[in-house]
């Protein structure tokens, strides 16, 4: 479990995706360590019982929603606003929200690629942009929940992987402008964690898939994810990754490319219902 950090009080948390999912479990973890939260996603029923969950169990914690669409970039815009006039500061933004898909290129509508962008990548990008100067004053955080994919291109999953590669290199070279400046830049990669994200991944017509063809009882929960975040987050780290799999992935790929493409498309196609088959 994260222990209760007492450095944390008053440090002003922005978590996007916070309606489900990690993004969610994120939400408790900053609250139970003494943060301040803004929190935004697409569901405002969700986010108004968060809010109030927050509050009865965690009075100390301070939490402001804002519910919308950060493809939009004057909703990022409106949203780091937001939360400069209420808490006067940023200290860690976590830029959690994404959308996976699933389908081969050539059967896939190119409005499904540019959604994913969208969401995964500009959204990250506009928010970022827009809370950066008081992330700078504040020698704050950014965090960016990407993954496996952002390092191995997954196949049936072009969007998908597209949308990490762009966050990651983003990521990176944020960090790198800010040698001097004392910003923190963290790229965290789950493994294949219980949440939202593949039940309302997209099809090649851009329709959410529905059912998820992974197995959900062997998965991360969304729990344990957000406290190993966390933990890399107190510890300054520059990137998690968080099983071993996703691990050996990374490194098969460094070392024998052409074994990780062989073996990432043997997993994918053997998923029930694959485009493969």
């Amino acid at each position: 479990m994260v222990k209760h950090s007492t450095k944390n009080i008053n440090k002003v948390v922005l978590i996007t995706g916070a309606s489900s999912g990690i993004g969610l479990a994120l939400s408790w973890v900053a609250a139970k360590n003494n943060c301040n939260l803004m929190l935004t996603g697409r569901n405002q029923d969700a986010l108004n019982n968060l809010k109030i969950e927050i509050h009865n169990r965690f009075p100390n914690s301070q939490v402001q929603i804002l519910a919308g669409d950060i493809s939009n970039e004057p909703f990022c815009h409106d949203l780091i606003k937001n939360c400069i006039q209420h808490f006067n500061k940023i200290d860690v933004l976590i830029n959690n929200a994404g959308m996976s898909m699933r389908g081969l290129l050539n059967d896939t509508d190119l409005s499904v690629l540019k959604r994913l962008m969208d969401v995964n990548f500009w959204g990250a990008v506009y928010l970022t942009k827009y809370a950066l100067p008081y992330l700078l004053q504040s020698q704050g955080s950014v965090i960016g929940v990407s993954s496996i994919a952002g390092f191995k291109g997954l196949p049936a999953r072009t969007g998908y992987s597209s949308s990490k590669f762009a966050l990651q290199g983003f990521l990176e070279s944020l960090r790198n402008e800010n040698h001097k400046t004392g910003l923190h830049v963290l790229i965290a990669c789950p493994g294949y964690t219980e949440s939202n994200i593949r039940k309302t991944a997209l099809n090649a017509n851009g329709e959410i898939q529905g059912e998820t063809p992974l197995n959900e009882s062997k998965l991360m929960s969304a729990e344990e994810v957000a406290e190993k975040i966390w933990q890399a987050y107190e510890k300054k780290s520059w990137y998690i990754i968080m099983t071993l799999q996703g691990k050996l992935a990374v490194w098969i790929n460094k070392l024998w490319p052409r074994l990780a493409d062989w073996l990432t498309y043997r997993v994918i196609s053997k998923e029930p219902n694959s485009p493969f088959k």
